[in-house]
C-alpha cells in the first residue's frame, strides 16, 4: 500500500491519497477542502481514483468530497450512518466557521463495523469508533499494519468530544477496546498532525494513562 499526505484548509487536515501499487487503483480519504489542490496532487501520481472515503462527518474532513466525487465520477463511501445529522447539517457547520456554504451530503454507501473496503487489492477492515462523533469509523489495513485514523487518536492526544453528540468516555473506550488490542506495531495516520504508532501512544499518551 502507498499513501501521500496532503494537508488541506486552514485546519491543516491530513487528507490522504492511498493506492494499491499493483493495480494503481486509489482513493482520497477525508478531503476536507482545497479540491483543486487535491486534483493536482492526484494528477502527479500514476493512479486512478475509484472512491472517496470518509471517517466522519465534520466539515474539515468532508468539505470537498462532493466536488471531488463529481470530478472523478466515483462514489462517496462512509462514515457510519450515525453521522447523518452532521452531513445533513454541513451548511450550519459552514456558517459556524465562517466558511463558504457546503451543501448537505449523503454518501453512496454507509459503513458498519465488520464491513470491508477494497482499494485495488488492499483490504481495509472497518472499525466503528464513536466518541469524537457517533458515526466515526477507522480504516484498518491488517496486512500493512496501518490505520487511517481520522480524529480518534493523535500523536500525544485524542479527538475532541465537545462537539454535538461527542462523548469522551466512548472515545476512550473505542481506543482501549478496539484499537490498542490490534498491536503496538500498527502505524496510524491521524486527521491532524504527525503519524504515530499504537504502541507509542499506549505508553506515552497522557489521555490513555
Amino acid at each position: 500500500m502507498k499513501y501521500h499526505i496532503i494537508p488541506v484548509t486552514a485546519f491543516s487536515q491530513n487528507c490522504s491519497l492511498i493506492w494499491c501499487e499493483k493495480t494503481g487503483e486509489a482513493a482520497l480519504v477525508d478531503p476536507g477542502g482545497d479540491a483543486n489542490r487535491l486534483i493536482a496532487a492526484v494528477a502527479e501520481k500514476p493512479v486512478t481514483i475509484k472512491q472517496i472515503l470518509l471517517t466522519h462527518g465534520h466539515l474539515d474532513h468532508v468539505g470537498a468530497a462532493a466536488e471531488l466525487a463529481a470530478h472523478f465520477g466515483v462514489p462517496i463511501v462512509g462514515p457510519q450512518r450515525e453521522d447523518l445529522f452532521l452531513l445533513a447539517g454541513l451548511p450550519d457547520q459552514s456558517r459556524m466557521f465562517g466558511l463558504d456554504d457546503c451543501q448537505p451530503l449523503t454518501p453512496d454507501r454507509w459503513l458498519e463495523e465488520g464491513d470491508e473496503v477494497l482499494v485495488g487489492e488492499e483490504r481495509f477492515a472497518i472499525l466503528h469508533c464513536p466518541g469524537h462523533t457517533p458515526g466515526h469509523i477507522v480504516f484498518y489495513n491488517a496486512a500493512a499494519h496501518f490505520i487511517l485514523m481520522g480524529d480518534v487518536l493523535f500523536y500525544g492526544g485524542v479527538g475532541r468530544s465537545d462537539f454535538p453528540r461527542g462523548n469522551h468516555q466512548d472515545l476512550i473506550n473505542s481506543i482501549r477496546t478496539k484499537l490498542l488490542p490490534l498491536g503496538d506495531d500498527i502505524d496510524f495516520l491521524p486527521g491532524h498532525g504527525p503519524m504515530s504508532t499504537l504502541g507509542h501512544e499506549r505508553l506515552t499518551n497522557p489521555f490513555l494513562r
